[in-house]
């Protein structure tokens, strides 16, 4: 499949995207792609382009269509279409699609793992309107799944273009494109070509690959489905235990904890979860926050993560959320003055808990 030659001429394209969160580069074209940006405007940068178009993600517990609401419903299927609906808009508008682009698994957007099938629904509704389909590996790809090297063959589609970076290095600055040979042409044929001084340079090629020799050589797709399936089912035992855990999500080493102030409204626990944060770095753990609403705890450790890693890690977490449970021990952070300006809340700020009683399903 080539890019429509036309692709350069931004006022009849219209370009498509999964996510509210997420960031796609620091050039302005790439700005323009991430919706992460909309919020800032200034005076280089205005906020959503009017041929950028934003599906909602897809997220069953969170999302515009939930499992609660749509049991035996197909998902996938609701999700796709308001990509399909997006489709439509830009062909009433008498415009073409030029592209989809979407993390595999919505990362910064909350570890999010899409409905199974919503990909080949939505690559089928690009393509049919002419559009290429790209998958965004950087921080899912190389392994991390376990199951894959490439999260987006849980899905069983392939994209026809794929980016990825960070890990590709383990800490070394390296990235890829890679794509199919008719758009390679369709890239060429223009008598453009793509330069870069130190790309391609033998020492990022040698430490790319070397990459790949340990994530091979050291069993590290075994190793992610393994650990991960731990830490899952101990999570799960985490949230027989205590009320805050509201959903918990994930594929290998790609896990996300749902902090909730109700299980039942699913309304968001953002001070908790700075709790949790804050209280698992005294600790010595580290584990970040993201999310819209910075509710959830993102699980992305090293390839190389283990058993006892994993144990002390879940040890940890349970001791900081009975910690959270205990009404009188939030009673005394929250009137610590002190320690609130340590953890960044505002002195008016309370933690919101549910009460020990309540701390079991």
């Amino acid at each position: 499949m080539s890019l429509p030659t036309s692709s350069i001429t931004q006022e009849v394209l219209e370009s498509l995207k999964t996510h509210m969160c997420t960031y796609s580069g620091h050039l302005s074209s790439c700005l323009q792609w991430s919706p992460f940006m909309y919020k800032f405007k200034n005076r280089e940068f205005k906020g959503q382009p009017d041929f950028i178009h934003v599906a909602p993600v897809p997220d069953a517990y969170r999302g515009i269509f939930r499992d609660m609401d749509h049991v035996g419903e197909d998902l996938a299927a609701l999700y796709a279409s308001e990509v399909d609906k997006l489709i439509a808009g830009i062909h009433k508008k008498g415009r073409d699609v030029c592209a989809y682009i979407a993390e595999s698994m919505q990362s910064c957007g909350g570890q999010v793992i899409p409905p199974k099938g919503y990909f080949q629904n939505v690559y089928n509704s690009v393509r049919k309107a002419g559009g290429v389909c790209i998958a965004d590996e950087v921080q899912v790809g190389f392994g991390r799944v376990g199951k894959h090297m490439w999260s987006f063959q849980c899905d069983g589609v392939v994209p026809d273009i794929v980016t990825m970076g960070k890990p590709m290095g383990n800490g070394h600055p390296v990235a890829c494109v890679a794509t199919t040979q008719a758009i390679a042409d369709s890239f060429s044929d223009q008598g453009m070509e793509y330069f870069n001084t130190c790309g391609g340079n033998p020492v990022s090629g040698a430490i790319a690959l070397a990459v790949l020799e340990a994530i091979d050589n050291d069993h590290l797709l075994q190793n992610a489905t393994q650990i991960g399936d731990y830490v899952m089912e101990k999570c799960r035992e985490l949230q027989n235990k205590h009320y805050i855990i509201g959903d918990i999500r994930g594929r290998g080493m790609f896990l996300g904890i749902d902090l909730v102030k109700d299980r039942i409204t699913r309304e968001p626990d953002t001070l908790g979860t700075k709790y949790v944060v804050n209280r698992l770095r005294e600790e010595r753990v580290l584990l970040r926050s993201d999310g819209p609403f910075n509710n959830i705890l993102k699980f992305k450790p090293p390839m190389c993560f283990n058993m006892k890693d994993a144990d002390r890690m879940i040890a940890t977490l349970d001791k900081i959320f009975t910690e959270i449970e205990d009404i009188s021990t939030v009673h005394k952070y929250n009137a610590d003055i002190e320690e609130r300006e340590k953890y960044h809340f505002h002195p008016t700020s309370q933690i919101s808990v549910k009460p020990t009683s309540k701390s079991k399903l």
